[in-house]
């Protein structure tokens, strides 16, 4: 963390001899000037006192930075034009602030307007403040944990001016317990694959969990070979750190809303097997557990927040190496479904491992299924950095997905999976191929080969989200510039939060 936060809500703040930076948001009906003489005014500050260039010569700019006091307190005006508000202005704004103050300070003040157009637009004024508190947050996240040098984080306070302390309250309540199972998810996906294998994974989630209502199981490779999971064991036979499972577990109290089981994709680190890749394209896989990551985060979210539904998570766990023992291309694998899958490449291993994990999950009897992968680069392609692709059959799980998306900024677009793109799977020699066949709409085809592996009934209450662009860092927001983007835990609180 860059500053160590503690969050308060007040009707009124005094800024005395406190270092401190004061943000201002004021709605864009009238001149920058006339704002900024008032809010001088508020302050009981003189003009003579005020250091601000773009202030000084007249010029109606997005926001002017104004000193006072040898420099020790910095206010800062900030513009919202109603044209270019989306529900994550607050959050990528205060996250830009957070990160980039470069002065020391004890308070940090915000003051949001609190209209009935600007609540419309966010839903609430409680989720236009938990997106405030969400962004401070996000943007105050660092992973310095292989630094030599570390800085030690400052005690600040954050300040909510609002007249609804209540609603402010909840607001950073739950924006605090979203905010650190991201942290957890963050944390999880830069950590380095050489620290980070299947096994040390299973500790750090048995420590997260432990004393909670989350319940943790973890089937071993012995465990595995009975339940017949070759995919899952293929895939991470050329390891010295053997696969796993892990199963996790939470039920409300009271009787649950629905039941649903998450599925992520927990390949540790993925080098292609013998079908191996370049070293560049290498450099990121550390990240393609960011489906497990996003699923255990939602766990920890659960625990914080409280949900309403019974919740199952399945994370298969595994290392896609070379070694003597790899799995190879031709190889045809026998699933846990029964249902045998012809290898045409190994480094298609995440729908492999995800076949048995289906067939898992679907047996735990959840109402619905939901898996976050990073499963292929053709969704990057097609959707870009921060748009995740979602596939279904269901109208009303699409369609609350989609919305949740649209308020977390977590966006989801939905794409077809026409059922003559199945063919394009088939196999000579097994069930089903691993690859299909020709270049063109791989992740498609790659939702295609996850829905064989459901029952008939399952596939119509199963959503699968590929979030290979939007898991890892990326330049579309001021909170996602440097680290993996815990991508997920947001969208999916939010679904669940509000459902």
């Amino acid at each position: 963390m860059i500053y160590n936060i503690s969050f308060t809500a007040a009707k009124n703040y005094e800024p005395k001899n406190k270092s401190l930076v004061y943000v201002n948001y004021f709605i864009a009906d009238k001149d920058f000037k006339f704002y900024a003489n008032e809010f001088l005014s508020y302050l009981n500050i003189p003009k003579s006192n005020v250091s601000a260039k773009r202030f000084l010569d007249g010029k109606d700019d997005d926001f002017s930075v104004i000193f006072y006091e040898n420099k020790t307190q910095k206010y800062i005006l900030k513009k919202v034009d109603y044209d270019k508000i989306t529900t994550d202005f607050f959050r990528n704004d205060t996250a830009s602030v957070i990160s980039n103050i470069k002065d020391d300070f004890d308070d940090l003040v915000v003051n949001i307007p609190d209209c009935k157009k600007l609540n419309a637009i966010f839903g609430s004024h409680e989720y236009l403040l938990q997106s405030v508190t969400e962004g401070l947050l996000l943007g105050n996240y660092t992973f310095d944990e292989y630094k030599s040098e570390k800085k030690k984080a400052r005690k600040v306070r954050c300040i909510l001016r609002t007249d609804k302390i209540a609603v402010a309250k909840n607001a950073i309540k739950k924006a605090q317990g979203i905010a650190e199972a991201v942290y957890f998810s963050r944390d999880l996906v830069n950590e380095p694959a050489n620290t980070l294998y299947p096994q040390e994974f299973v500790k750090r989630v048995r420590k997260a969990f432990a004393g909670t209502d989350v319940r943790v199981e973890v089937l071993t490779e012995a465990a595995l070979k009975k339940k017949n999971m070759n995919a899952l064991l293929s895939v991470g036979q050329a390891s010295v750190h053997p696969p796993v499972l892990v199963k996790l577990h939470y039920k409300p109290k009271g009787k649950a809303k629905d039941k649903i089981a998450l599925v992520g994709k927990g390949v540790m680190y993925d080098a292609g097997g013998l079908s191996i890749k370049p070293t560049s394209g290498m450099v990121e896989m550390k990240g393609d557990m960011a489906g497990a990551a996003a699923v255990v985060g939602i766990f920890y979210a659960a625990e914080k927040i409280k949900f309403a539904q019974e919740l199952f998570g399945v994370i298969p766990v595994v290392e896609n190496v070379i070694s003597g023992s790899a799995y190879k291309p031709g190889d045809i694998i026998h699933t846990a479904s029964g249902k045998t899958i012809e290898v045409g490449n190994t480094d298609a291993e995440g729908r492999l491992i995800l076949a048995d994990a289906l067939e898992f999950a679907e047996k735990l009897k959840p109402n619905k299924i939901i898996d976050f992968a990073t499963l292929t680069g053709a969704c990057l392609v097609a959707l870009g950095e921060s748009i995740a692709g979602l596939f279904t059959d269901n109208e009303e799980l699409a369609g609350t997905i989609y919305s949740a998306g649209e308020k977390t900024y977590e966006k989801v677009w939905r794409l077809p999976m026409p059922k003559e793109y199945e063919d394009l799977l088939k196999s000579d020699l097994a069930d089903i191929s691993n690859i299909s066949k020709g270049r063109w709409a791989g992740s498609i085809t790659a939702a295609e080969f996850l829905k064989f592996f459901l029952s008939d009934e399952m596939k119509k209450n199963w959503a699968h989200l590929d979030i290979a662009g939007p898991a890892l860092k990326n330049d579309l927001s001021s909170y996602t510039k440097k680290y993996a983007t815990g991508f997920g835990v947001r969208l999916i609180t939010e679904y669940l939060t509000e459902k």
